[in-house]
């Protein structure tokens, strides 16, 4: 490959538009670069290294093979400013899920944007959709939607199985809030499965940041006869803040539950220990439940925490 050309797909981690490189060499040296086998065109006016593409059937388009990483910067590419990642691109992204190896880029775009699909990159035309914030951001040097935005959109696309996770990531790490989720699907017009994502939307308002904790929330703590704990209550101690899961003013009890791998990691069973010990300095007891119990035992839970809440007051 010319020595120019060479460098500058080096600059571009492999990737390089025809734009580029006809800003610095003759369009014939980025031909015979393609015809070398050197340089894969992916997308019309998208070039990639051929040491970067996969193996895959004969069948796939071009652009699968490549890493995703590679793969949302090429699809962004191509779009040359028209359209933003999106959708679980979007998540992949953020963060807060892995775009599939075999799945397709997904880009959104206003309408009369001039993108049209193509294999392996779906483009979505939305109405009063611009391409600058709030609704665009950009994350990683990409235009990315805003994450309220690619969760709900996301939802019905994902496997059932994993739609609730990166939505509960998001909240737990502050990406975004339940109050800004509940916009977003207010305003999303169709969505298959709305009301479970409704649902979902609302347990994390009640400060629910787990599958566990929604479990407990809906099954067990919410029961008749159950007393309105405050959920995710703040408490501060010296330095430390910190969220307590349910906690019951008046008898001074944080309830917590314990994740399936709680008991087989000693760093995080040490963690908690610190933690509720120094709950203890103020007056305040943990109560924990581990997984199976919560799972398999609810009502003997429910008997306990009523117990240990009348023994307190």
């Amino acid at each position: 490959m010319n020595g120019v050309l060479r460098e500058l797909v080096a600059r571009g981690g492999g990737l390089v538009t025809r734009t580029a490189a006809e800003r610095v060499v003759p369009e014939w040296i980025l031909q015979r670069a393609c015809g070398n086998g050197e340089l894969v065109r992916v997308l019309p006016e998208v070039f990639v290294a051929a040491q970067l593409l996969g193996d895959s059937c004969p069948s796939e388009p071009t652009i699968s093979r490549l890493d995703p990483a590679l793969r949302c910067r090429a699809a962004y590419a191509w779009a040359e400013g028209r359209g933003a990642l999106s959708h679980f691109t979007a998540l992949h992204v953020w963060g807060l899920c892995r775009q599939p190896g075999d799945d397709l880029v997904h880009l959104t775009a206003p309408f009369g944007g001039g993108l049209r699909s193509r294999p392996g990159v779906r483009v979505h035309r939305r109405r009063d959709f611009t391409l600058e914030p709030p609704q665009v951001v950009v994350r990683h040097a990409l235009a990315v939607t805003r994450i309220e935005q690619a969760l709900v959109d996301s939802w019905p696309l994902l496997p059932p199985a994993e739609r609730r996770a990166p939505m509960i990531k998001a909240v737990n790490d502050r990406l975004t809030t339940p109050a800004r989720l509940a916009t977003a699907l207010r305003d999303t017009s169709t969505l298959p499965e709305r009301a479970t994502l409704r649902t979902l939307v609302t347990r994390l308002a009640e400060g629910c940041r787990s599958p566990l904790e929604i479990w407990g929330h809906e099954r067990v703590f919410t029961a008749p006869g159950m007393p309105a704990f405050q959920r995710q209550k703040r408490i501060s101690i010296g330095r430390r803040t910190m969220y307590l899961f349910l906690f019951a003013e008046q008898e001074q009890v944080n309830i917590e539950l314990d994740g399936a791998t709680t008991h087989g990691n000693p760093r995080q069973r040490e963690i908690d220990l610190r933690r509720d010990a120094l709950l203890a300095t103020i007056g305040i007891l943990v109560v924990r439940f581990a997984h199976r119990r919560l799972f398999h035992e609810p009502d003997e839970v429910r008997r306990e925490t009523l117990a240990i809440l009348a023994t307190r007051r």
